[in-house]
């Protein structure tokens, strides 16, 4: 086998044509709407803790999508080879918010269908999708939910705890109650309506209650 055998094999002969100028396209329009996803994850997160590493995989994640769709549609062989090497993969980065899901479809969606050559499809449609996500994102919340944690010295200032507690909120439930030697641990759940949580120092401040611990609450309840 020569040298120029080597260059002569079938795998070279069997690489599809593509255009340059479509592939720059595809990819620049991937980019600018990757930023677009990157910038609606920005204006709706809910949390404090911002993910950067998550916010930029929103981006990579459209380029790659488009990359490999464009592959895929180039040559029917590559796109059956395509399937079975994605079969094996497997992602097992845990989703800190189920919102985060809808992104990540959201950048897969975008590249799949900007590799298809429905640019104007993938414009639109992620035009709509940001303003939902806004639209919903900036809605108010009318009630904040809080667990409320006490320790207290005896019955009396359970008593004074919770009609503070039932005049301050707008509503609480009782999650758990645990009375030993040393007195009482109470878990309640509550709402608010403005954020307010001066009435956790009223509390504080009744005889016989040790300690007053107010939380923010998710919505996942850990006994």
């Amino acid at each position: 086998m020569t040298f120029n055998d080597i260059f002569k094999s079938s795998f070279l002969e069997s690489v599809s044509e593509f255009s340059i100028i479509d592939t720059i396209l595809g990819l620049a329009v991937a980019l600018v709407i990757g930023l677009f996803i990157f910038v609606i994850y920005k204006k709706t997160l809910t949390g404090v803790m911002y993910s950067t590493g998550f916010a930029l995989t929103l981006v990579g994640l459209a380029l790659v999508t488009t990359l490999v769709i464009m592959a895929v549609t180039s040559n029917v062989v590559l796109s059956l080879g395509m399937v079975g090497a994605l079969s094996i993969v497997r992602f097992r980065t845990a989703i800190k918010e189920p919102v985060e899901i809808v992104f990540l479809f959201w950048s897969l969606a975008v590249g799949i269908v900007i590799g298809a050559g429905m640019i104007p499809l993938a414009i639109i449609g992620s035009v709509i999708i940001g303003l939902i996500l806004l639209l919903f994102a900036n809605r108010k919340i009318h009630s904040n939910p809080y667990i409320l944690v006490l320790t207290l010295d005896n019955e009396e200032a359970e008593g004074n705890a919770l009609g503070i507690l039932e005049q301050s909120v707008e509503h609480f439930v009782v999650k758990s109650k645990t009375v030993n030697s040393t007195g009482i641990e109470l878990t309640a759940e509550l709402r608010t309506k403005n954020a307010a949580t001066a009435f956790v120092n009223q509390i504080q401040s009744v005889s016989g209650v040790n300690n007053a611990t107010l939380v923010s609450y998710n919505g996942e309840y850990m006994s």
